[in-house]
């Protein structure tokens, strides 16, 4: 068992005739994700790559390949309706990868989603896996080998190398989810800490947090009273200077708010191990599961 993803994932490609859209979903093909076609205003009715079957609207290609779930690669300027669109048509799960979305869109997005009892993850992020049965997004599948240990993470690239230590020191993954790093994103730390804790495949968590924001401190108070599973975690840009975006929208610092200090010092007094450095982590989960 996994969370959110796994062989029953039927997906839709929103953006599938742009050239990352096409790159990837051959990519998720590859890996063994069950991509059953994608959309692309105006040029529905055609097949692309000889492999995946177009439409023009997302009603139309759920109502035809019964897909429950779709990843975004269209422009930033319609992004948010995309999300929508997908919402709209049934679609329970939606992956957007786009990034520099405007806030105010994201949030009116995230509130439409909402109201249809579907999930988000994004935007701004490299989406999700459960190894050995379904890759949604950007992530390098090699990495990821199956196993009992669930990642969460903010950063996309601290994911692949924390996961890559993991891999080699022979502990695979149940799912792994990049959540993104801006300050408005879909599902978020408390959301997949809980679906953690309740999958019978997952006997430890990896949290990957960043500076700024306060979802770390917050994840700390849910992780002390619901989570019983051992969370190690680590916090990027302990060297950052006060005021700096470090990469991130989301990661900004004001004041002592959001610094690296405050989010170590959260999750150390809820009992949860942190890491200085990602090569650490499978050490510190050696023996606590």
């Amino acid at each position: 068992m996994s969370i959110l993803i796994d062989k029953s994932t039927r997906l839709l490609v929103q953006g599938i005739t742009g050239r990352d859209g096409l790159f990837h979903a051959k990519k998720m093909a590859e890996y063994g994700t069950n991509v059953v076609g994608g959309t692309s205003p105006g040029k529905g009715g055609t097949m692309i790559d000889d492999t995946f079957p177009v439409f023009n609207t997302m009603h139309e290609a759920a109502r035809r390949t019964q897909a429950n779930t779709s990843v975004i690669f269209v422009p930033a300027r319609f992004a948010a309706d995309a999300i929508m669109e997908a919402a709209d048509a049934g679609i329970r799960l939606i992956i957007c990868i786009t990034e520099g979305i405007p806030t105010l869109d994201v949030i009116k997005a995230y509130r439409f989603v909402e109201l249809k009892g579907a999930k988000l993850i994004g935007p701004n992020c490299p989406g999700l896996i459960s190894p050995g049965e379904s890759l949604v997004g950007i992530l390098p599948g090699q990495v990821f080998t199956p196993g009992n240990i669930g990642v969460i993470s903010r950063s996309g690239t601290l994911t692949y190398e924390i996961v890559s230590h993991l891999t080699a020191k022979g502990m695979g993954q149940s799912t792994a989810i990049g959540m993104g790093g801006d300050p408005v994103v879909g599902l978020y730390f408390r959301d997949l800490l809980g679906m953690l804790q309740n999958d019978p495949q997952t006997d430890a968590i990896v949290m990957i947090g960043e500076i700024g924001g306060n979802a770390e401190e917050l994840a700390a108070t849910y992780i002390r009273e619901h989570v019983t599973k051992p969370v190690v975690a680590f916090i990027a840009g302990r060297s950052a200077p006060p005021g700096k975006q470090m990469g991130h929208a989301g990661a900004i610092i004001s004041g002592s708010s959001g610094s690296a200090t405050e989010k170590i010092s959260a999750l150390e007094a809820a009992g949860i191990r942190v890491a200085g450095e990602p090569s650490e982590i499978p050490d510190l989960l050696k023996g606590s599961f």
